[in-house]
């Protein structure tokens, strides 16, 4: 592959490079590091001491602009994004991923809507790992680097020929949960087995976590909260569980991105207006 200058890429078992995007089954693109193992634990699970299935990942941004604190208070931007990087590598060596690519770029080119150059990349990445599910952030998201990323997958898959998408597209949550979303078009995302890896994943990243978010006990608390609320008349049927949006018809160029998204939340506007009548 031809990457930016930036990029880097991590094999944590050392396979060729070709081999390690080649058996990827399932592929988690992401904004920021940390996002990943926030958004996309229940693919990486599924994945984990698999040998017919592998999970990779790509971080697009640098991270350079995160909050910081404590031990990392007087850390440049320079020493903030190597140790996010370092980071995200270990992530990946914990959750066994086929492969880890950063792809480094500013988050200004990410939300540059002119700048054509992230999704071209993201373009040949897709078409080498050619993953039959592709995750990345919720179009309604309320972080605006992660709009944009998701806007640059999907700009990605356009350029890509039919045979070469993945079979399904998600978008999950992170800046903003998918509570509201109708039931029957929530897509859930088993998070339950392995906590064990699930809490190491979110730890990895100590310098979002001691800089001031508590991300790890956030996440953690989202899942829970969502396997007991997901259904108000029936015994839990998840012990964790993440939300998603099916952004697979986005794929083609027919659909408009914004009608399509906004279209959920006319129908979650709908069915609250009927439960509201039907009682009142």
């Amino acid at each position: 592959m031809q990457l930016n200058k930036n990029a880097v890429l991590y094999v944590p078992d050392g396979a060729a490079e070709g081999e390690a995007l080649a058996r990827t089954t399932h592929l988690a693109v992401s904004a920021h590091q940390d996002d990943i193992e926030f958004m996309a634990y229940a693919p990486t699970v599924a994945c984990f001491g698999r040998k017919d299935l592998w999970f990779g990942g790509v971080v697009v941004t640098d991270g350079a602009g995160s909050p910081r604190s404590g031990l990392y208070a007087d850390f440049s931007d320079e020493d903030m994004k190597a140790i996010r990087i370092e980071e995200q590598k270990k992530a990946a060596h914990v959750g066994d991923y086929s492969f880890q690519l950063l792809l480094g770029h500013p988050s200004k080119a990410v939300k540059d809507a002119k700048d054509t150059a992230v999704a071209r990349e993201l373009a040949e990445i897709i078409r080498a790992a050619k993953p039959k599910y592709l995750f990345t952030h919720n179009l309604a998201d309320k972080h605006e680097t992660h709009v944009a990323t998701a806007l640059k997958v999907i700009a990605a898959l356009r350029m890509l020929k039919p045979e070469e998408r993945p079979e399904k597209v998600y978008g999950c949550e992170v800046w903003r949960d998918l509570d509201w979303v109708c039931d029957e078009e929530k897509v859930f995302l088993d998070c339950g087995p392995h906590p064990n890896l699930m809490r190491s994943l979110s730890a990895v990243f100590d310098s979002q976590i001691a800089g001031g978010k508590r991300y790890d006990l956030a996440a953690e608390g989202r899942r829970l909260a969502n396997a007991t609320f997901s259904a108000s008349h029936a015994c839990d049927t998840y012990s964790a569980l993440n939300y998603a949006m099916d952004l697979t018809p986005l794929m083609d160029e027919g659909t408009d991105i914004a009608a399509y998204v906004t279209g959920y939340i006319d129908r979650f506007k709908a069915a609250v207006q009927e439960t509201i009548a039907r009682f009142q």
